[in-house]
């Protein structure tokens, strides 16, 4: 079996909802579901949370995770997550096969979905991977600075019957996993052989803001609370 670990990422600081990461989401704090998921997970060797803030991390101990104080300097708003899993590297004294990022902030995910990406991973040598949504209804248009409207994603003038269109991908923030060797390279979640997991679509949903927390919340308990139950007895 291969040795592949599990990094949380967790900062204290949140712009859009104060104390995110420890804020109760239908009965636990918002992190601990990601804790819970990878806990349950059948190949996942041993989990890691990243945070700057010793209140995230006591609730990491109180899942028997792995806590890492990550320094201020890489846990600003603008700090990128790669610095973050590149100084957890540096903390361990042994290299992992593999790494999977799990964002608090998209917890529409499941063990299963976990278990998939890495088997993903590792039957087709992947260097980079993510989970995604197949997308085949959206036309996306985007404004520059002038507000001229430009199509992103098809032709208006040559419209094409969506059967015909090729598949688009949007990219859901829930799951990453890499190689330490393809981390350290690129200092990318992303580089080399690129591959992708298939997620539904009500998973390609994230928290930023307190309309998409009430959304998101309400997608969870439609779709997954019901199999936590009796975990979140355990670990409430």
């Amino acid at each position: 079996m291969k040795n592949t670990i599990a990094v949380i990422l967790a900062r204290g600081g949140s712009k859009g909802i104060p104390n995110k990461n420890i804020k109760i989401f239908n009965g636990l704090p918002l992190v601990a579901w990601s804790v819970i998921q990878a806990k349950i997970s059948k190949k996942i060797s041993k989990i890691y949370l990243s945070s700057d803030s010793n209140k995230i991390l006591n609730i990491g101990k109180k899942y028997g995770v792995v806590p890492i104080m990550r320094p201020k300097r890489i846990s600003g708003d603008k700090s990128r997550s790669e610095s973050a899993i590149l100084h957890l590297l540096s903390k361990i004294n042994y290299v992992p096969d593999g790494i999977v990022m799990l964002e608090p902030t998209a917890p529409l995910r499941s063990p299963k979905d976990i278990d998939n990406c890495i088997t993903n991973f590792y039957l087709n040598k992947l260097d980079t991977g993510f989970t995604g949504a197949i997308l085949e209804d959206f036309l996306i248009w985007k404004k520059n600075k002038k507000n001229k409207l430009f199509p992103i994603n098809y032709n208006y003038k040559k419209k094409v019957p969506r059967q015909f269109r090729d598949p688009e991908i949007v990219e859901n923030g829930s799951i990453y996993i890499f190689t330490p060797k393809a981390i350290k390279k690129y200092k990318n979640r992303f580089g080399g052989k690129i591959g992708f997991s298939e997620n539904q679509k009500w998973q390609s949903f994230e928290i930023d803001d307190l309309d998409d927390w009430k959304f998101v919340s309400l997608i969870f308990k439609k779709y997954l609370l019901q199999k936590y139950e009796k975990l979140k007895k355990n670990y409430g």
